[in-house]
């Protein structure tokens, strides 16, 4: 009972778990997980299901964005997405359908990202991510920060009125997204007792 005292309190989150030497140790390992999210979100993003009337794409970009934020922590989560955005920017091929760059409709939900997996890390610190109906809630909230930043952004780069953006970019999304939020109500909860049990 005891050993489980350090995975189960608030404060930490998953990737803290993980060992790192004191010191140097440390930095090389929140920098290998900083990396690792990037590069999970540039893979996951090429999961990609075009919706018909939309520039938008279905992906997996915004699971694998929440997710990052909820394991690594805001910290950590918010670099992650910053150096996926970035590199992007400077032309990784790596945003949905092998995108890179600024200038594309859908860019504004790669900047939201970044503010989700930020939340969704804070929330996490607190305890959000260990049962299925706390994780629900930040998956939702993270959810609806993406769509706050990326909705606006494509109604002014398609020139779109605010209901066809919401059209667009909103709507036709939303069941994919109640099915991702439900993958994580399961995952990370039972991330936390796998390693609890281990601790």
């Amino acid at each position: 009972m005891a050993t489980a005292a350090p995975v189960t309190r608030t404060g930490t989150v998953l990737a803290d778990l993980l060992p790192a030497r004191a010191g140097a140790g440390a930095v090389v390992r929140d920098a290998a997980l900083v990396l690792g999210g990037a590069v999970l979100t540039g893979v996951t993003a090429q999961i990609a299901v075009p919706v018909p009337g939309s520039p938008v794409p279905v992906t997996g970009q915004t699971f694998a964005a929440l997710l990052v934020g909820t394991a690594l922590g805001a910290r950590r989560g918010f670099l992650s997405l910053a150096l996926y955005a970035l590199v992007g920017m400077a032309g990784m091929p790596w945003f949905a359908d092998g995108r890179s760059g600024a200038g594309f409709a859908s860019f504004g939900y790669v900047l939201g990202m970044m503010l989700a997996a930020t939340v969704a890390g804070a929330l996490a610190r607190r305890g959000a991510d260990r049962s299925a109906l706390r994780t629900a809630g930040t998956m939702a909230l993270g959810t609806a920060i993406i769509y706050a930043v990326g909705v606006p952004y494509l109604a002014l780069s398609a020139h779109l009125s605010p209901t066809g953006a919401v059209a667009a970019g909103l709507t036709p999304f939303l069941i994919g997204d109640a099915l991702k939020a439900a993958l994580a109500m399961g995952a990370l909860p039972t991330a936390w007792k796998l390693l609890g049990r281990r601790g």
